[in-house]
């Protein structure tokens, strides 16, 4: 259940991370509650998965989610930049978090 937990901690930072860019500087409620109440069910399932798994594996695997995941939305939804090296970037993040989970006790 922890590595379920952590994946959808990693998920909703996703979604708070691409919901912060809409709030334009939170100066609009709908975008900003959804954001601010992503965030603390983030932390919350983080909180939670890290009952059982090791601080440094859980945090490293949770920010790789959130930043691989939120480059890849932002190429979608924003039009960010899809080079082939920045892409290459990406999958070292993807590569990383994999090798912890493989690696963690």
């Amino acid at each position: 259940m922890a590595w379920i937990n952590l994946a959808i901690a990693g998920i909703l930072e996703v979604l708070w991370a691409i919901s912060l860019k809409y709030t334009e500087g939170f100066s609009k409620l709908w975008p900003t509650l959804f954001t601010v109440v992503g965030m603390v069910a983030s932390f919350y399932f983080l909180a939670q998965a890290l009952k059982v798994i090791p601080v440094g594996t859980g945090y490293a695997i949770w920010t790789g989610i959130g930043a691989a995941g939120t480059a890849i939305l932002g190429i979608f939804l924003f039009d960010e930049s899809a080079t082939p090296a920045r892409l290459a970037c990406i999958t070292v993040i993807v590569v990383g978090i994999i090798g912890l989970k493989v690696t963690s006790s």
